[in-house]
C-alpha cells in the first residue's frame, strides 16, 4: 500500500490569487511546525512542489525524511492572468468566465491560465511517477490548496465543484492511501 501525506504549505497572507506566482510561506509558528512534524511519518521521502512557499515548508519537515528533488508539476493551480488579483477584481473584469471557473470547475480555464481538468491531469502525472518509482512508500508531499484538492477529489469521487467546498487549511494534513489501485481518503485537512 502506498500512503500519500499531503501537506498545505504554511500561511502566505496574500489577500489576492496565488497561483504560480513564487511568494513565501510564513513559517514563524514554530510550535505548528513541530506538531505537523510529530504528525508525519519518520524516515518518510518528502517532495514538494518547486514554489518556494512549498520549498521552505519541506525543508522545514526534512529532519528524518529524504528529501527528493522539488517537482514543477506539484503546483498549484495556474491562474494565468488572474494571478496577484484579488477576487472581487477577477469578478469585475471576468464576471462570467470568473463564476463559470469557481461554480463549475472543469475545463474553464482562466485567460493564460490553466483549468481544474488540466491541473488535475499534471498533479496526477506527478502522483503516478513517484508511486512507481517508490512503490508501498510513504510519501509526505508539500504542495497548494488546489492540487491537493484535485486529488482528494479523484480519492473521495468527488466533482471539482464539490473538491472546492472542502477546506484546506496550511499546514494541514490530508492523506491519501492506495490499495488494490484504487485511492482513499485517509483524512483531510487535520491540523496536528
Amino acid at each position: 500500500m502506498s500512503r500519500l501525506w499531503w501537506v498545505r504549505h504554511g500561511p502566505t497572507h496574500a489577500k489576492a490569487l496565488a497561483g504560480w506566482r513564487d511568494i513565501p510561506a510564513d513559517l514563524s509558528d514554530t510550535a505548528a511546525l513541530a506538531r505537523l512534524d510529530a504528525a508525519l511519518p519518520a524516515g518518510a521521502l518528502l517532495i514538494s512542489s518547486d514554489l518556494i512557499r512549498a520549498r521552505d515548508t519541506a525543508a522545514a519537515l526534512a529532519r528524518g525524511r529524504r528529501l527528493l528533488p522539488a517537482d514543477p508539476d506539484l503546483r498549484e493551480l495556474h491562474f494565468g492572468d488572474w494571478d496577484g488579483l484579488h477576487h472581487a477584481e477577477v469578478s469585475a473584469r471576468w464576471p462570467d468566465l470568473s463564476r463559470a471557473f469557481w461554480e463549475d470547475p472543469g475545463a474553464v480555464a482562466p485567460p493564460g491560465g490553466e483549468s481544474w481538468h488540466q491541473a488535475e491531469a499534471r498533479i496526477s502525472a506527478a502522483v503516478a511517477r513517484l508511486t512507481e518509482a517508490h512503490p508501498g512508500a510513504e510519501i509526505v508531499l508539500v504542495a497548494h490548496m488546489g492540487a491537493i484538492l484535485t486529488q482528494y477529489a479523484l480519492a473521495a469521487r468527488l466533482t471539482p465543484a464539490e473538491a472546492l467546498a472542502q477546506r484546506i487549511d496550511p499546514l494541514s494534513i490530508t492523506r491519501l492511501d492506495r490499495a488494490h489501485s484504487r485511492w482513499q481518503v485517509g483524512c483531510v485537512n487535520h491540523i496536528p
